[in-house]
């Protein structure tokens, strides 16, 4: 399985959304959404490409996003199943063959106005 890495703003990204998540829904909520990111992070870098991959070409070569409505039925069940997830990755494999998240990015953003740093069409 390929190595994982976040970029600076992914990691930024996913402390905000679990924050909000606490402020808003509570610490059950919070853990179960951390359970899913950590869940679609897995689940990309077991396969870049399974169902729910999307290729984004026109934003960046070999870019592409995932929502994490696609693993939430994999997610952990102990602290329950987010039934409505609302954010995607969005990744791609970088020349050392890693697997590098870009941006965590709720479903309501505009992707193209939101790239990171070092992703260009």
């Amino acid at each position: 399985m390929p190595r994982v890495v976040l970029s600076p703003v992914a990691e930024e990204d996913i402390i905000e959304i679990l924050a909000w998540s606490h402020e808003h829904f509570g610490e059950l909520a919070r853990l179960r959404y951390e359970a899913l990111l950590t869940q679609a992070i897995v689940d990309i870098a077991e396969d870049p490409k399974r169902t729910g991959s999307i290729s984004r070409d026109e934003l960046a070569v070999g870019a592409r996003t995932y929502h994490l409505w696609h693993s939430r039925q994999r997610a952990e069940r102990a602290v329950g199943i987010v039934s409505k997830p609302r954010h995607f990755l969005l990744f791609r494999l970088n020349s050392d063959r890693e697997i590098e998240i870009g941006r965590v990015l709720h479903d309501s953003m505009d992707l193209a106005s939101n790239l990171p740093d070092g992703y260009s069409a």
